[in-house]
């Protein structure tokens, strides 16, 4: 039987859909349902983000959410941390681009083989 720390024993993520990366970038600035972190699922265009003030594309393709330039020798750890968030919540948003079979932006690809 599971004790109720093995039963709860997960992080909920909230995901949120819009039909374009304009509306999307938008809301993440007017709508106090969307914290930072959170992930900003755009199906039409293929482009999975991470909500943040300055929002920015996980997949290669970005629309209008902003694109990522990480330091040369950044981890992931410090990446996220440069914008207040864990890795979890890249990791996350990674992890339904690859399911949705979209393009991770190599920028990112290469952190996460560093952490690897």
């Amino acid at each position: 039987m599971l004790t109720d720390s093995e039963r709860f024993a997960f992080t909920a993520r909230r995901i949120h859909g819009f039909d374009s990366t304009g509306n999307a970038y938008d809301a993440t600035q007017t709508d106090d349902r969307i914290a930072s972190g959170d992930t900003l699922l755009i199906l039409p265009e293929g482009v999975v983000g991470v909500a943040h003030c300055w929002p920015f594309a996980v997949t290669q393709a970005a629309g209008k959410l902003h694109g990522v330039q990480p330091k040369a020798h950044e981890t992931l750890g410090d990446f996220a941390a440069a914008f207040n968030l864990t890795t979890a919540d890249i990791e996350a948003a990674i992890a339904l681009a690859q399911a949705l079979g979209f393009t991770i932006d190599p920028a990112l690809s290469a952190l996460l083989a560093l952490t690897a």
